[in-house]
């Protein structure tokens, strides 16, 4: 029998940044906050002279152990699904700060368009434009709402950036919080070739400190050394932000916060119209507890907020036959693959060096930026250029000629291995109505509750986009002066391997229709008053960029909503 604990103002449910954020601004507000994360604790002394690309790139100690609950997928409902087994596709962070520690630090806010994506294209192009099943729906907020919490996000994470940026994407009210990274060689061949075509290239911003930095709450961070460590690595120096090292210390200090960890939630407890708490289960010894409290949030990754929806029967489950229901809806992800690697026999880089952010990157074909009215897709790519930091296990970057074993492939790989400079698109990725996230009915967890499952394939429009990016991304590389250049310009099906993109959105979607969507703009439940949910489950689509600085916008915003509910009660739209 679970043991019921006291009441608090508010739980949280998963402690990356959203649950970062959310207990920082409600325990300075004077609100008593418990945290529960299903993972262990972690801090920056953690990671000291832990580079190690076997322990942590190749075996995935900041990963979720699949072996006791993973995800099952398939592409159509026609097809039996099937657990993932072993990493892949993308990677489910765990612990305390989830996927916040291991990200990559690259700092894109959606565009304009984004936001209102169904009214824009429909504006311009008709509603011929969008084909049958997709569902593309505006969000329910403008760029213009959302801004002034981006703002918030750059200034406690001190984001680094080029004052100015192309007119392209959205207009910024407060600069960057620290100057750019610095340019590599690369860079500057991919934003020469860039500038000569009459792109608009710019240096990424980032999450990477460029600068020593004391934010807004008084928490110091030194700068980034550009070890090469930050993908599926946390950062030893604090340099790269993320929620253990910027918003829990926050919390932490205000005496109205308490952690647990290794707090596996299991469910929502309510009555159909408002919550009174959450179950969960202490994983090492098994003991249940009921933590009840005025407010409940979920701020899980895409999968776990969806998934305890279900398991608690709140809020209605999306129905793909009938187009009815709203929880597992609009299941997105993102649509790689269009790139071109540019070889150079007379030239050499030091990518072993790098940082998660280092990088340019253009905007002229991302959005709606450009004219589709001839093309067979709507929205578009970040076109960009990256030094991440190349580290020797898993990074060979060979000709297609070359041979798959033996001497030949060991003299190509030693030959390549500072001689390749690669050119990408990141695309964004349009929901259909058949795509879409539910329950399992087979397979469970360890604790034998159901795994989530997800249908989702490419399509047309995928497959379209990535052929007119790549195009474009081999025009660039021609001009960055390699002696050859190889493109790769087809999708095909999806498959839940190799590794793609952890870029997961959808299924708690934002909007005004309580009949389409699960939350409103404070991303407050329709269904349950004193439910909120935040995360990238909230995207009703899935943008060209990475998803993490609009997440803690909206992390922002509900903190502010959460506030505004518990001193009057009700909806807040």
């Amino acid at each position: 029998m679970a043991t019921t604990l006291p009441k608090v103002d508010v739980v949280i449910v998963g402690m990356g940044w959203v649950g970062g954020i959310l207990a920082a601004e409600l325990t300075k507000a004077g609100h008593t906050v418990v945290g529960l994360e299903r993972g262990k604790s972690r801090g920056t002394q953690d990671y000291y002279h832990v580079h190690d690309e076997l322990r942590y790139a190749a075996r995935y100690e900041l990963m979720q152990d699949l072996s006791k609950e993973t995800v099952t997928f398939r592409n159509t409902e026609k097809i039996r699904a099937l657990p993932m087994r072993s990493y892949g596709s993308f990677l489910l962070g765990d612990g305390l700060g989830g996927a916040g520690v291991h990200w990559n630090g690259q700092y894109y806010r959606f565009l304009p368009y984004d936001f209102e994506i169904y009214s824009k294209t429909v504006e311009r192009y008709g509603k011929s434009k969008i084909p049958e099943g997709m569902a593309i729906r505006d969000w329910g907020i403008t760029y213009d709402q959302l801004e002034p919490y981006f703002v918030k996000y750059e200034q406690m994470s001190g984001i680094s950036g080029d004052k100015q940026l192309p007119d392209n994407i959205g207009k910024m009210s407060v600069p960057y919080a620290t100057p750019p990274m610095k340019k590599t060689p690369g860079m500057k061949l991919f934003e020469e070739s860039a500038t000569k075509l009459g792109y608009h290239p710019y240096v990424i911003p980032s999450a990477n400190l460029t600068q020593d930095y004391t934010n807004p709450d008084g928490i110091e961070r030194a700068a980034c050394q550009y070890c090469g460590y930050c993908e599926r690595f946390g950062c030893e120096y604090g340099a790269k932000a993320d929620p253990v090292v910027t918003v829990m210390p926050v919390a932490q200090k205000s005496g109205k916060f308490e952690l647990r960890t290794h707090a596996n939630v299991t469910g929502i407890i309510h009555d159909g119209k408002k919550a009174s708490g959450v179950k969960y289960v202490n994983t090492p010894t098994g003991e249940e507890f009921i933590q009840t409290a005025d407010v409940v949030i979920l701020s899980g990754y895409v999968f776990t907020n969806v998934r305890l929806l279900l398991l608690s029967k709140l809020g209605k489950p999306y129905d793909p036959k009938t187009d009815t229901g709203s929880v597992g809806r609009n299941y997105a992800y993102q649509v790689n693959g269009a790139s071109t690697a540019a070889f150079y026999e007379d030239r050499e880089f030091n990518l072993a060096m790098g940082a998660g952010a280092l990088g340019s990157s253009f905007d002229d074909f991302n959005g709606d930026n450009f004219d589709h009215s001839s093309l067979n897709f709507i929205h578009g790519a970040n076109i960009r250029f990256t030094q991440t930091g190349l580290r020797p296990i898993q990074y060979q970057a060979l000709p297609a000629d070359t041979p798959k074993w033996g001497k030949g492939f060991k003299q190509a790989t030693i030959h390549n291995a500072n001689r390749v400079l690669a050119v990408s698109g990141q695309g964004a990725s349009m929901p259909y109505r058949h795509h879409y996230l539910d329950l399992d009915p087979e397979y469970k967890d360890a604790l034998g509750l159901p795994l989530i499952r997800m249908t989702f394939d490419f399509e047309d429009q995928d497959k379209e986009l990535v052929k007119f990016i790549a195009q474009k991304t081999k025009d660039i590389a021609d001009g960055m002066g390699a002696t050859k250049t190889e493109m790769h310009n087809v999708i095909r099906q999806y498959n839940i391997v190799p590794y793609q993109s952890t870029h997961n959105t959808g299924g708690t979607i934002m909007g005004s229709d309580p009949k389409t969507s699960v939350v409103n703009n404070y991303l407050q439940m329709w269904d349950a008053e004193n439910v909120f949910i935040c995360g990238a489950s909230n995207f009703a689509h899935n943008s060209g960029y990475n998803p993490t600085a609009t997440v803690g916008a909206l992390s922002y915003r509900t903190a502010e909503g959460v506030i505004k509910y518990l001193q009057k009660g009700g909806s807040l739209v």
